[in-house]
């Protein structure tokens, strides 16, 4: 390939010298060599730019994807965060008000509950005095009524001994009766 590009050279060399028309044959610039040098270069921009500059580049721009990619990333990411975190606090305020809620309700029916336990106590006081009265009121008769009972047996019993003599089942009856009468009219 380099006697290719020698024969080349000096075939555009032997042409005319275009070196010479424009006067730089004076300066030692020769064609053939001008030429190669041209060939070489581009043989070596070619190889350059294929395995370094191309891949570069690609790589460059891979990396500029991503770093695009990562940068609208992150930006929607922080709207989510944004969006998410509004949403918690709306979340947070609505639990607040849910709890606030809960608390008066059962403020509310601890109220109503210890109102009707004071209510139940009251009733189930006054219910045991009333009991306990109408008991009371019970012995009292009871005890009144077996006083009476005694009282005229001891008139009776008194009776007979200031007369001194028995008395029939129909006397005492009669002065058991005229007794109790006196007695509940006392």
């Amino acid at each position: 390939m380099a006697n290719l590009i020698l024969a080349a050279a000096d075939a555009s060399a032997a042409s005319g010298g275009v070196l010479e028309q424009f006067g730089l044959g004076s300066f030692g610039i020769e064609g053939k060599y001008i030429v190669l040098q041209l060939i070489g270069f581009s043989i070596f921009f070619a190889v350059v730019y294929f395995k370094l500059i191309k891949p570069i580049t690609s790589a460059m721009e891979e990396r500029q994807a991503k770093i695009d990619a990562g940068i609208k990333h992150t930006e929607e990411m922080k709207q989510k965060l944004d969006a998410a975190a509004e949403e918690s606090a709306a979340i947070i305020k609505n639990a607040q008000g849910e709890a606030t809620k809960i608390i008066e309700e059962a403020r509310v029916s601890a109220k109503a509950f210890l109102e009707k336990q004071t209510q139940e106590a009251t009733t189930k006081a006054q219910d045991i005095v009333a009991k306990a009265q109408h008991a009371t009121e019970l012995e009292h008769r009871k005890m009144i009524a077996e006083a009476r009972t005694e009282i005229a047996r001891l008139v009776v019993a008194t009776t007979q001994q200031v007369l001194a003599k028995e008395l029939t089942e129909e006397d005492r009856k009669r002065y058991n009766d005229a007794a109790a009468k006196e007695l509940t009219l006392a």
